[in-house]
């Protein structure tokens, strides 16, 4: 337990985002910058490992938003939280056979973890890449950015609501060093801030994803500058659940979420209707969030699936149709997955959200 005090900076008290955010993201004892949390032998799994179809996917769905935009001359994609790299990878691919794309596109990377950052650089191998700390350097044409988990990975506030009053939830340390959770009155700013979203009115339990609002702010400023849009792909739900959806997860086993901290990924789901209304409220159109399994089939997965799979064994058949099960089945990613897609452009002709 003395190991876990580290994440408290000398501090006694810690609000749930701040903790949570320190056992993640801190340069040098946190689980994004000291462990390869991908594959098999890592804590769990994204679709760009499941299957090279979903980054297909992705980059065909980023060229018909080329299209959409007009074909500009200067088009730019900003990956947000590139995991390992794996989902670029195939981009790169994918690009290459649509010359006139390839030629004006730039692709940039954020990522917060210089571990990964290294990690993404072996895996891409490509000159072309850029790493980014911020978007300040992309100034011409269009821009698009995506997440796959970004969303997801960034620590969230959790308040409960008690006879009128919203008391925020904070990790303490008591005289054993034991992390115990306690609440204290919420802060003026936050209740005012939560209390502006419908999406939250009447829940006894909130969960509030200031560091991710902050995060998106930055995204959404560029979008109105050069116009451009906003892909997220996650896990979440629609409704509310009125407990907490915090989760941890060590190799590919539910993890206590206060055990072996800064060895496990920690990540809470998406609030999809609040995410919405936040960026209506930040002057940005959102298209109709669906189901990852929507998104990919109205994109034409399973026809490219058929396309591929005449060329294969019936082996490799086999393995292709069981990874993009995993996919688009409604019990295990494909409705769990939701996609929503917020804009600046004169057109809703985006594909995929019909």
């Amino acid at each position: 337990m003395k190991s876990d005090l580290k994440f408290f900076n000398k501090k006694k008290t810690l609000p749930v985002d701040k903790f949570f955010k320190n056992v993640l993201y801190n340069k040098k004892n946190g689980y994004y910058n000291t462990k390869q949390p991908f594959g098999k032998k890592g804590d769990f799994i994204t679709a760009p490992k499941i299957s090279n179809l979903f980054s297909e996917i992705v980059a065909i769905w980023i060229i018909s938003a080329w299209h959409v935009f007009g074909k500009p001359k200067n088009f730019n994609i900003v990956e947000l939280g590139p995991g390992d790299g794996s989902l670029t990878k195939i981009l790169l691919q994918v690009f290459k056979r649509f010359p006139e794309f390839n030629a004006i596109k730039k692709i940039y990377l954020y990522e917060e973890s210089n571990f990964l950052k290294n990690l993404q650089k072996k895996n891409i191998k490509n000159n072309e890449i850029k790493w980014v700390e911020n978007f300040k350097g992309i100034n011409n044409g269009p821009v698009v950015f995506f997440g796959n988990e970004f969303f997801d990975a960034i620590p969230i506030k959790q308040f409960k609501s008690k006879k009128g009053f919203l008391y925020e939830k904070y990790y303490a340390l008591n005289r054993d060093n034991k992390i115990v959770e306690i609440f204290k009155k919420a802060s003026k700013e936050d209740v005012r801030n939560i209390n502006s979203y419908k999406s939250l009115r009447n829940l006894k339990f909130i969960e509030f994803p200031k560091y991710g609002f902050k995060e998106l702010k930055k995204i959404i400023k560029k979008i109105l500058q050069l116009k451009g849009c906003l892909l997220l792909i996650d896990y979440g739900y629609l409704k509310p659940h009125n407990f907490s959806t915090m989760q941890s997860l060590m190799s590919h086993q539910k993890n206590n979420l206060l055990n072996n901290l800064g060895k496990a990924d920690i990540t809470s789901h998406v609030n999809f209707k609040l995410l919405s209304e936040f960026l209506v409220k930040n002057n940005l159109k959102v298209e109709k969030i669906v189901p990852q399994q929507k998104f990919l089939k109205n994109m034409g997965i399973i026809d490219r699936a058929q396309i591929i799979g005449k060329k294969m064994k019936f082996r490799e058949q086999s393995n292709m149709y069981l990874r993009l099960k995993r996919l688009l089945s409604p019990s295990l990613m494909g409705e769990l997955f939701k996609v929503t897609l917020a804009h600046k452009s004169k057109s809703s002709k985006f594909f995929g959200f019909n």
